[in-house]
């Protein structure tokens, strides 16, 4: 693990870079915008699994949040826009990546940051954890003073057209993998959020959308942190274009399973089957935080305070 600075407006932000442990081509990279009150600590421990299965990966920390702190009352959407940029281009600079193969994983205001810059540069997957939304209105007005809209929390309530929405727009033109998931009992971004960014991501490759049973919006309990965790990883070592290394992990993991009785789908490849049921062509499903045998699978992650429940 290399200690980055990431230079953006005449600041530095500082990062984790993360290489696998050899890439004799060009390796795919995934890049992690954290939430607003988290910080990079937090997926270390998924980028740490995706880097044993070949992928270079980049967390970092935003404006206004770790070492920049002091910003947190001043800092715009503008600004950690700016920051996701930079750290993506060092990440797609790097003679260690493909960059036609660079993905993005968001939480909640990372996840609204992600998809925005699916408008400003080339992203392969997309990969959503309650993705958060805001008016576009005032987007250089201190993100903090933005939850205290009354307004907001009616707003997420709408059915949104995607031209009525910078980020929804942003999502109507990705044509890459998304994957777009939902904690049940979410009570800072509705279900609708959800919907409106699944209805804007229809011409997307592909899209996948799964509900964390039981989960808060700050997976504040290690076992939804976990079942995020593995899904996500599932998820992306099963994209076509995630390399040889990571799908053939994700083949031995299939196979590993197999052995205990458990049928594997491209759904579910380290759990008991889903309870799944089908939206228009889109297919849903409810995803029980699994404890004790599935988590043997998988490599530790490292437990992490929950999230700012303000996003």
């Amino acid at each position: 693990m290399n200690d980055v600075s990431i230079h953006v407006e005449g600041q530095r932000i500082h990062g984790k870079l993360l290489l696998p442990a050899s890439c004799e081509v060009r390796c795919a990279a995934m890049l992690f915008v954290h939430g607003w009150g988290d910080t990079q600590r937090r997926n270390l421990g998924i980028g740490k699994r995706l880097q044993a299965r070949g992928f270079v990966c980049l967390t970092f920390n935003l404006r206004g949040h770790a070492r920049t702190r002091a910003q947190r009352d001043t800092v715009t959407r503008a600004q950690n826009l700016a920051d996701v940029i930079a750290a993506y281009d060092l990440l797609a600079a790097r003679p260690e990546v493909d960059a036609a193969r660079v993905g993005l994983v968001g939480s909640s205001y990372g996840g609204y940051l992600a998809t925005l810059l699916t408008a400003e540069r080339k992203i392969r997957w997309l990969a959503l954890h309650a993705p958060a939304l805001y008016m576009d209105g005032d987007f250089d007005r201190p993100k903090r003073e933005l939850n205290l809209d009354p307004k907001l929390a009616e707003y997420r309530r709408r059915r949104l057209e995607p031209g009525a929405n910078r980020a929804l727009t942003a999502a109507t033109r990705f044509d890459g993998d998304v994957l777009v998931v939902e904690s049940e009992h979410d009570t800072v971004i509705p279900r609708e959020v959800a919907a409106n960014y699944l209805h804007a991501f229809e011409p997307a490759g592909s899209r996948r959308h799964e509900v964390l049973a039981g989960a808060d919006h700050g997976l504040s309990r290690e076992a939804w942190r976990r079942e995020w965790g593995e899904l996500l990883v599932d998820w992306v070592a099963t994209r076509p274009a995630a390399g040889p290394e990571s799908q053939a992990t994700a083949r031995r993991t299939r196979r590993a399973i197999s052995a205990f009785g458990w049928t594997p789908t491209m759904r579910s490849i380290s759990r008991p089957p889903l309870n799944t049921s089908s939206i228009g062509m889109l297919r849903t499903s409810r995803r029980p935080a699994v404890t004790g045998l599935s988590s043997t699978l998988s490599l530790a992650t490292r437990t992490c305070p929950a999230s700012s429940a303000a996003s």
